[in-house]
């Protein structure tokens, strides 16, 4: 018990110097619309991409996070500026659970859109920071490249981060820099959707606490 709340009390004084305003997530994937209507109105540039989708996702149209794992790691086998040791199937689950507004244990065509998305952007973040080209980004890159993701973190949050996420030598290889921020994006957009004032605070019991804990 003494251990337990020594650490959420250690883990909440990190951030309650936070200012939450200062923080970028992107927006959350729109309600799903009903096939025929989403596509009548969708871009060639999107029907393109629903047709990958399509071919990526299989019968069900959904993507597993097997499926995940296959699609991402398939992808970052052919960027040899990227270092990685492969996305594994509990880091897609985690990836999976926080993307998915509709519960369903799979990420739909917007869903998967939207993450698909971040990794596009974050990757670009990525190379960008990688200022010594050795395919990680190390522990003095870091800060700048979370700030260039929309998530300027402060000293306490970031030395978390780094026990949580990197190596023995403070190192962030991309699938665990994609795996930390498709959290962090997950969990500030939760946080702003819960704090309806603005005001920086929310209040959560027992239920929605182990919610929003537990499949994340």
């Amino acid at each position: 018990m003494f251990l337990t709340k020594g650490l959420i009390g250690g883990i909440l004084n990190v951030v309650s110097n936070f200012d939450p305003s200062q923080f970028k997530p992107s927006p959350p994937p729109p309600p799903r619309p009903p096939l025929q209507r989403a596509e009548a109105h969708e871009s060639d540039e999107e029907k393109q991409f629903r047709r990958v989708f399509q071919q990526l996702a299989g019968d069900d149209l959904e993507v597993s996070p097997k499926e995940l794992m296959d699609i991402l790691n398939k992808v970052v086998s052919k960027h040899g500026s990227l270092k990685t040791d492969g996305f594994t199937i509990e880091s897609c689950k985690s990836m999976v659970a926080v993307m998915d507004s509709d519960t369903t244990g799979k990420l739909g065509f917007h869903e998967f859109k939207y993450l698909w998305n971040n990794i596009k952007r974050w990757q670009g973040v990525y190379l960008k920071h990688d200022s010594d080209h050795s395919g990680t980004i190390s522990s003095s890159e870091l800060p700048r490249a979370f700030k260039d993701a929309g998530f300027p973190v402060n000293d306490d949050l970031y030395k978390l981060i780094i026990r949580r996420y990197c190596d023995e030598n403070g190192s962030l290889d991309f699938d665990n820099f994609i795996g930390c921020l498709v959290r962090l994006d997950a969990m500030c957009r939760a946080f702003k959707t819960l704090d309806k004032e603005n005001k920086g605070t929310i209040s959560l019991d027992i239920k929605e606490w182990l919610e929003l804990t537990m499949y994340s």
